[in-house]
């Protein structure tokens, strides 16, 4: 059974077994959720949506990747909410999301 999520951006696939979020495609990048800060903002007015993720907590933070997205983008982005979400979830939680 494959306990991953996947999503695309269009660009760059992200994977999350439950403890690691790897985004492959330009600059492949891995967060661990007990390590790690995703901040999801938007819509503005305009429908662009902002995602920022970070090594590190919100009040010792370490390198930081962000990304906008267009609100056409946001849709096309098959299963990308949804993964976000489920990273959110994990974060939040402190601990590792068990996917299983």
């Amino acid at each position: 059974m494959n306990d991953e999520i996947t999503a695309t951006d269009g660009d760059c696939l992200f994977v999350f077994d439950g403890r690691i979020l790897e985004r492959f495609g330009r600059d492949p990048v891995r967060f661990h959720v007990r390590y790690m800060h995703l901040n999801v903002t938007g819509p503005d007015r305009k429908g662009r949506r902002n995602v920022m993720i970070a090594h590190g907590r919100p009040d010792s933070p370490g390198a930081s990747f962000s990304w906008t997205y267009t609100a056409a983008e946001w849709e096309r982005a098959r299963g990308f909410a949804e993964l976000l979400e489920v990273v959110r979830t994990a974060v939040e939680s402190g601990s590792d999301a068990g996917l299983v």
